[in-house]
C-alpha cells in the first residue's frame, strides 16, 4: 500500500510542484517547515534534507510558534506546511499569522478541499487511498507518500541550485560520508615502482614481489607506457620457459586503466571494481606517472 501511495505521486508532478520550487529558489529568507504529530516527524526530516542539500531550512513547531518561536519569521521566508487533513487546530493559527505577514506558503496535504489548501499559495497533493494500517487509522501511507514528495522537492532544488558532489561533501564533513566525499587520490596514493620498457621480467620480479605486484612502465621523460602485474607475470611462466630473458614492454598492458591525482577516491575504487585490478597507476594531465594507488589503501581511508 504505501509502495502504491509513493507511485501514485509521480502524476501529481505539474504546475504546483514547479510553482513550490520556485517559491523556494527565489525566496530571499529560509525555509520554515512546520507540522504536528507524524506530520511534525516528516517535516524535520524534510527540513534537514533540504537544509544538506542547500536550500536552509529549519523546522517550526506550529505550537511552540504560537508561544514565541514566531519571532524567527521573516517576510522573505516560505513555508512549508505538512497536514494529512489540512485542518490541525495547531496549523490554523500559524497560517493566519504567515498569511499576514505576506509570508508564502506552500501545503502538503492529503485534502485538496481543505482549508490549509485553500489559503496556500502551493499546494502538493500528498493525498493516499488508504493506510498501510489495517484500521485505515495509523499514519503509514500518507507519511510515507508526505516524506517522498519532500525528498522530490529537494531534489528538485538541489538541481536547479547546481549543488554537486563538492557541495556536499562541504556540508557533510563528518563521518564515513564526509571520507568518501573528500578524500582524492592523491591523499592516498603511494610512491609508484616504474622500470623502462627493456627492463626484463627477471629484473621486474624484484619490484613485483617488494612493491605489492604492479609496476609501471615508463618512457625516459616518465610518460606511462604500460604497466606489469604479479597476474601478468604468472600467464607468462604458464606459456613460456624462459620467461625471465623477455622484457617488460612484451608482456604489459598497453593501455592500462588509471586515475588522477584530484579525483575522489571512490570513483577510483569504482574503476577498480568495474575493472577487477587492484592496483592503478596515478598519472598526470600530460600522462608522466606521478605516483600508483592501491585498493587495500583506500579501504582502509574509508572510500569504499
Amino acid at each position: 500500500m504505501e509502495a502504491q501511495a509513493v507511485a501514485a505521486l509521480e502524476a501529481r508532478i505539474g504546475d504546483e510542484f514547479a510553482g513550490a520550487v520556485e517559491a523556494i529558489l527565489t525566496a530571499t529568507g529560509r525555509v520554515l517547515v512546520a507540522g504536528i504529530g507524524k506530520s511534525g516527524i516528516v517535516g524535520r526530516k524534510i527540513a534537514a534534507t533540504l537544509t544538506s542539500t542547500g536550500t536552509p531550512a529549519t523546522f517550526l513547531h506550529p505550537v511552540e510558534a504560537l508561544h514565541g518561536d514566531l519571532g524567527i519569521v521573516g517576510t522573505g521566508d516560505v513555508a512549508i506546511l505538512l497536514s494529512k487533513s489540512g485542518e490541525s487546530e495547531e496549523l490554523r493559527g500559524l497560517l493566519e499569522f504567515l498569511t499576514r505577514m505576506d509570508v508564502r506558503v506552500i501545503a502538503m496535504t492529503g485534502r485538496m478541499s481543505s482549508a490549509l489548501a485553500r489559503h496556500a499559495d502551493h499546494v502538493l497533493d500528498c493525498s493516499v487511498a488508504e493506510e498501510a494500517c489495517p484500521h485505515d487509522l495509523a499514519p503509514t501511507s500518507s507519511t510515507t507518500a508526505t516524506l517522498a514528495m519532500g525528498d522530490a522537492l529537494a531534489v528538485a532544488l538541489l538541481l536547479r541550485r547546481g549543488f554537486g558532489r563538492e557541495d556536499f561533501a562541504r556540508f557533510h564533513p563528518g563521518g564515513a560520508l564526509g571520507r568518501r566525499l573528500l578524500l582524492r587520490v592523491r591523499d592516498v596514493m603511494t610512491d609508484a615502482p616504474a622500470v623502462p620498457p627493456d627492463t626484463t621480467m627477471r629484473e621486474a620480479l624484484v619490484l613485483l614481489a617488494e612493491r605489492r605486484g604492479t609496476v609501471a612502465v615508463v618512457d625516459e621523460n616518465g610518460r606511462l607506457l604500460g604497466v606489469v602485474t604479479s597476474g601478468d607475470l604468472t600467464r607468462l611462466m604458464e606459456r613460456e620457459e624462459q620467461f625471465f630473458r623477455i622484457s617488460v614492454s612484451e608482456v604489459m598492458t598497453n593501455t592500462p586503466r588509471t586515475a588522477e591525482p584530484d579525483q575522489l577516491a571512490a570513483a577510483a575504487v569504482g574503476v577498480m571494481e568495474r575493472h577487477g585490478v587492484m592496483a592503478l597507476p596515478v598519472v598526470d594531465g600530460e600522462g608522466l606517472l606521478v605516483g600508483m594507488v592501491h585498493l587495500h589503501d583506500l579501504m582502509r581511508a574509508g572510500a569504499v
